[in-house]
């Protein structure tokens, strides 16, 4: 869902409209909307006209489902729910697409994350959804593509709300870009571009979306796309004065030294729930300030005096058992061996 807060507007800056659809976390998965309720004044739920201007007149949108979008998907979400289909591929197929069929899309790129912290954890289940969902959208006349990533590990070296809002502005400023996160980012955008025939090739659309960001026209997209849905003016600028912080912020420390050997994502998303950071339960409330940053990697180096993430903790009890759970995700052993960040590409025929 990080992601999202950079794809925007980089596709925005090589004049692709994007009216991008979103959703709130659950469980130990983010939510991008999740990220955009830590901006003050933001509104997820706009009307479809101010979200028709929006799209029109900086290039991208990111909002909530409204409840005229695609209705029948939550009265079907529900029926799953009670009814053990939650993980059944055509029915995922059937929500995903329906809200990106309403929202009148000609081309879609998918990022299918495989791993510890997906929904698909093996490569057979994250390819049979992939497939389905490719197949699917170009059978319905939207020209789609997908990626499956891996998801072993946290793409970006934050993980919360706030805190990723943050992370997104310094990468879209130049200012910090985890190579992982701008392998992938860059690598949609490319292939979004490249779909949406705005580029020749992959190439071609490559340098395109690498230009946006370099050149600072990203990030402008992205402030005025916060100032068009009733954000701060100066968000981009003057962040810390806006996206509230936590007031505890500590380091957090392996029990022994070594390097990274293995992470569970998904143990690092329940971590999070614990600081208040997400949902059990979809009523449940979200804390804004809570989460981690400077995550370390799989293959980085910690001990007792190189830590593997830093907290951010609303009260001193949440902060314990945040930590508790992060060192559990966290295994501490030999350097392992580099895997591919982008496993397959799925593009559509002709």
């Amino acid at each position: 869902d990080n992601v999202s807060l950079m794809l925007a507007p980089i596709l925005a800056a090589c004049d692709a409209y994007v009216p991008m659809i979103s959703g709130r976390g659950l469980g130990h998965t983010g939510g991008t909307l999740d990220k955009f309720d830590s901006i003050p004044g933001y509104t997820t739920s706009p009307d479809n006209e101010l979200f028709r201007k929006t799209v029109r007149e900086v290039g991208c949108a990111i909002i909530g489902q409204t409840a005229d979008l695609a209705p029948a998907d939550k009265i079907l979400y529900g029926i799953r729910d009670v009814t053990g289909t939650v993980e059944n591929v055509s029915l995922i197929t059937a929500s995903i697409l329906s809200k990106k069929l309403a929202a009148g899309l000609d081309t879609l790129v998918l990022d299918v994350k495989v791993g510890s912290g997906a929904f698909m954890e093996s490569a057979d289940e994250a390819d049979e959804l992939a497939q389905s969902l490719v197949k699917v959208a170009n059978g319905a006349g939207m020209r789609t593509g997908a990626l499956i990533t891996d998801m072993n590990e946290p793409l970006a070296s934050a993980a919360g709300n706030a805190v990723e809002v943050r992370n997104a502005i310094r990468f879209l400023t130049g200012e910090h870009r985890d190579p992982r996160l701008l392998d992938v980012t860059l690598a949609l955008a490319a292939t979004a571009l490249q779909l949406a025939g705005k580029a020749q090739s992959y190439d071609e659309a490559h340098a395109c979306v690498s230009k946006s960001l370099e050149s600072g026209d990203a990030a402008d997209r992205f402030a005025r796309m916060v100032v068009a849905l009733g954000g701060p003016v100066d968000l981009v600028d003057n962040m810390d004065a806006h996206l509230e912080a936590a007031p505890i912020v500590r380091d957090v420390f392996a029990p022994g030294a070594g390097f990274v050997s293995k992470i569970n994502t998904r143990a690092v998303g329940m971590a999070i729930v614990a600081l208040g950071g997400g949902r059990r339960m979809p009523s449940d409330r979200v804390d804004p300030a809570v989460g981690f940053d400077q995550l370390a990697g799989i293959g980085a180096r910690v001990d007792k005096t190189i830590p593997i993430a830093r907290i951010h903790a609303r009260d001193e009890t949440s902060a314990l058992e945040g930590e508790r759970r992060l060192k559990e995700a966290y295994e501490i052993g030999d350097a392992p061996a580099a895997s591919d960040l982008i496993k397959k590409t799925l593009l559509p025929e002709g």
